[in-house]
């Protein structure tokens, strides 16, 4: 089943169940009517409304058809079962994004490092802090490890736009997988100063701790984000498996 048109038809209906071209509740068009204006398979039009129905989008019902359940979050949300973008997420949920540089450097990852990030001691990295807003206000706080060797050419302007789309676009990466982790910890002297936080009011912070890795089985990023918590917001679609 060619993938890339399973992911045009994919991406086709995400954009008009989120621009409201499918009405929220309402039935979208029959199965035959979008293997017609797909000129696609019928398998390969139910790979696509499948992953509309894990991500939260749809509900199919039997008899009926498939209806669009999906509802914009009040807040910028990321979604867990997805590797997705800071700026792709804030698109998604209708918000301007940008992203500020704060720090961008190499060095080799010692054991301390090691530890922590799952990359080897001694492997040489690119390390970049970048300051996330949205709608002019900052949200996250990114402390970035990326694999060197995977990522040539890396920029601090690359950075400043969009790493994911470099990887992908420039460089022809699939990113596959990331396992993540989320904690609540202590706010730090950096995320009081960058996130303009007072520390009367929080003394938290929520955290996502994330390794990813793209179809060579190669672990090319360790990244730590850290949250307001006052606008962390992770968005899941759980489905009751029967028993």
């Amino acid at each position: 089943m060619p993938k890339a048109i399973y992911e045009t038809i994919y991406k086709d209906l995400k954009q008009k169940i989120e621009t409201d071209i499918f009405a929220y509740q309402e039935l979208l068009p029959s199965e035959n009517t979008l293997i017609r204006t797909y000129n696609c398979s019928r398998n390969t039009l139910r790979r696509a409304v499948s992953r509309l129905v894990s991500d939260g989008y749809v509900q199919t019902m039997q008899g009926k058809g498939v209806r669009n359940i999906y509802q914009p979050a009040a807040q910028t949300s990321f979604t867990i079962g997805e590797i997705e973008s800071f700026r792709e997420s804030a698109v998604r949920n209708g918000h301007h994004p940008l992203t500020s540089v704060l720090l961008f450097t190499e060095f080799a990852i010692n054991e301390k490092q090691a530890a922590r990030t799952g990359f080897p001691v001694g492997t040489d990295i690119y390390y970049i802090q970048r300051l996330h807003y949205l709608d002019d206000m900052p949200l996250i706080l990114n402390h970035n490890y990326f694999l060197k060797e995977a990522v040539p050419g890396l920029t601090k302007k690359i950075a400043e736009h969009s790493i994911y789309q470099y990887l992908e676009e420039t460089l022809h990466m699939t990113i596959v997988n990331s396992k993540r982790i989320m904690t609540v910890e202590k706010m730090t002297e950096i995320d009081e100063k960058y996130l303009k936080m007072n520390a009367e009011d929080y003394n938290c912070m929520a955290v996502v701790s994330s390794q990813t890795f793209n179809s060579d089985g190669v672990m090319f990023e360790y990244t730590q984000s850290r949250h307001r918590p006052d606008y962390f917001r992770f968005y899941d679609n759980a489905v009751r498996k029967s028993v």
